[in-house]
């Protein structure tokens, strides 16, 4: 099995974890929680285990920060939602693995007995092939929202378009690599690699 939880991700010149944010959280909690490398200018991410992060903590993050930050709600490695907020309460979202989404996401019609039998029926491809087309017919719009929260948070602002789009359409194995592939193709500079 995957990993399931949330990623955060923030600027701060402490430990993120040291954010109000978490003050709440158990230590024994505390202690399940996985800091990344930190990359130039103090981005960091924290991988938490589900029941730590809650959403309405984006906001309070931002304004402890005084950054934009996002947050992606990760299920199994399979497929993430992808929260942003930047500094001024503009917010956007995007799925990520957007097949993955599509099939959990499908309308399931009102009258179903049994899930597990509906899931290989043509009744499931054609819902799936609906949300599927539902979801990339947003993926300009996330995208756009995604370079603007990056413009927000000082990014010199080289990621194209088309890139972050194509990404936002791509699959990975685990969603966790397309998560750190969108902030380095947003500009985010990528986690220095360790000096021997």
């Amino acid at each position: 099995m995957g990993f399931s939880g949330h990623l955060v991700f923030a600027r701060s010149n402490h430990p993120l974890l040291e954010a109000p944010v978490f003050d709440s959280v158990e230590e024994e909690l505390k202690d399940t929680v996985h800091a990344w490398e930190t990359r130039p200018g103090g981005w960091q991410t924290l991988e938490l285990d589900h029941g730590i992060w809650d959403d309405a903590c984006l906001p309070a993050l931002v304004e402890w920060s005084r950054a934009p930050a996002c947050v992606a709600d990760v299920s199994d490695s399979d497929l993430a939602l992808l929260t942003g907020l930047d500094t001024t309460g503009r917010r956007w979202q995007a799925w990520l693995n957007l097949d993955k989404a599509a099939r959990l996401l499908a309308d399931e019609p009102e009258d179903l007995d049994d899930e597990i039998l509906w899931l290989d029926t043509p009744d499931f491809h054609d819902a799936v092939r609906r949300k599927r087309a539902e979801l990339d017919a947003d993926v300009r719009a996330d995208a756009t929202g995604a370079l603007a929260w990056a413009a927000a948070a000082g990014l010199p602002g080289r990621a194209q378009h088309s890139r972050i789009e194509e990404l936002l359409r791509s699959h990975e194995t685990f969603v966790e690599d397309l998560f750190t592939t969108l902030l380095d193709q947003l500009g985010f500079p990528p986690d220095s690699p360790s000096v021997p």
